[in-house]
């Protein structure tokens, strides 16, 4: 209480110095005109009880803010440190706490957020002579809670961003050094031409692409993702995500409807070559007899059709969502949710587009708009 008491008296010096003056201007003045004692001293005592019933009152509600402020400093976990509020000097900006973030430099000197943290730094930290001179200790705390809750919020954002780092390393390094079993596995089993080596070559297919889904899903994660957008030939895109599929389609005695596509699209073919696997993928998990037909529909969207058993309606509106697999995925207990998901994502990027439609017990048709025709330049 004593603390706030001089904290008070301190931001409100200039009013009360205002207010003596204003009593010991009026009080001459009556002494001048030689009017009687009581006519003075009256007045004088009237106006001094005013006076300190209104500065109780505000002093009474500056407590409350005071003890709140002091209640949200502990819940932040700050401390109440009279020297930081008193606005400590920062080399190279006046009046500015000496914030240091957790890698030892000054709030500004963020790697690739300098501006934004300069810009921020100013705004907390910019004072005018008023401000220094009357003491406004609640903005000083304001100030001092954003700025440790900006710094904390720093903390855990550099914190998230060498977690994602050393996910996104321990996963590459493991695709990588579990493609060599695989690669291996597929050598072997070429070896022999028999059923068994070919259903288990399939197998093993499947396996390499949940491989690079799981690499897919963490990519598409991180904000520096390596798109690079070029006129794409869609046949020999085509082509060749049909020519990896190829032994499936044999195995099953599906027919491939396949229309040559003379044109040429401006996305990226690695992505994009991606999301058609995924699609065949699918295709060949849910059609067990008939055929798969892949055809270009006007304005340059790319339809892979086939005669599988089909969505039901209820899913139809849903099969784009994060792990969601809908009443075909319960039923084969394989299905992860994520494939479709995944190139939601990826045509999101290419600045693409892919619906589904399906009639259950007939098919199911994706189709892929390609027309993409600027580029965006940063």
């Amino acid at each position: 209480m004593k603390h706030f008491i001089g904290i008070y008296i301190r931001q409100q010096k200039r009013h009360i110095l205002t207010c003596l003056l204003f009593c010991v201007i009026y009080t001459v003045v009556f002494l001048l005109y030689q009017q009687p004692l009581s006519a003075t001293f009256y007045p004088f005592l009237l106006c001094t009880v005013a006076g300190v019933g209104i500065m109780g009152a505000d002093m009474a509600a500056a407590y409350r803010r005071y003890a709140a402020l002091l209640q949200t400093l502990e819940a932040v976990g700050l401390e109440w440190d009279q020297e930081s509020l008193r606005g400590k000097k920062s080399p190279g900006r006046p009046g500015a706490p000496e914030g240091k973030s957790h890698t030892g430099g000054n709030l500004s000197e963020a790697d690739g957020e300098g501006c934004a943290w300069e810009l921020l730094q100013e705004i907390l930290y910019s004072r005018t002579e008023s401000d220094s001179r009357e003491g406004d200790w609640e903005i000083r705390i304001y100030r001092e809670m954003i700025r440790e809750l900006l710094l904390e919020q720093r903390r855990s954002q550099d914190s998230m961003r060498i977690r994602y780092q050393d996910t996104m390393d321990y996963y590459t390094t493991w695709v990588h050094q579990i493609k060599t079993p695989i690669a291996a596995m597929g050598l072997v089993l070429q070896q022999e031409d028999t059923e068994e080596s070919r259903r288990l070559s399939e197998e093993l297919q499947r396996i390499e692409q949940y491989v690079e889904m799981v690499l897919t899903y963490l990519r598409l994660g991180s904000g520096d993702t390596d798109y690079v957008f070029a006129r794409v030939d869609l046949d020999k895109l085509l082509r060749g995500c049909i020519r990896k599929y190829a032994s499936q389609f044999i195995r099953r005695h599906l027919t491939l409807d396949y229309q040559n596509m003379d044109c040429q699209v401006l996305t990226d073919e690695k992505w994009l070559a991606f999301v058609v696997e995924q699609v065949l993928s699918n295709a060949l998990k849910y059609t067990r007899e008939g055929s798969v037909r892949i055809y270009m529909e006007s304005p340059c969207t790319l339809c892979i059709r086939d005669t599988g058993i089909g969505i039901s309606p209820e899913d139809l509106p849903r099969v784009f969502e994060k792990g969601y697999t809908g009443y075909n995925g319960r039923s084969d207990r394989k299905a992860t949710g994520l494939g479709l998901y995944l190139c939601r994502q990826i045509c999101d990027r290419l600045k693409s587009t892919i619906t589904a439609s399906s009639v259950p017990g007939e098919g199911t048709t994706i189709r892929i708009g390609l027309g993409r025709e600027v580029l965006e330049v940063e």
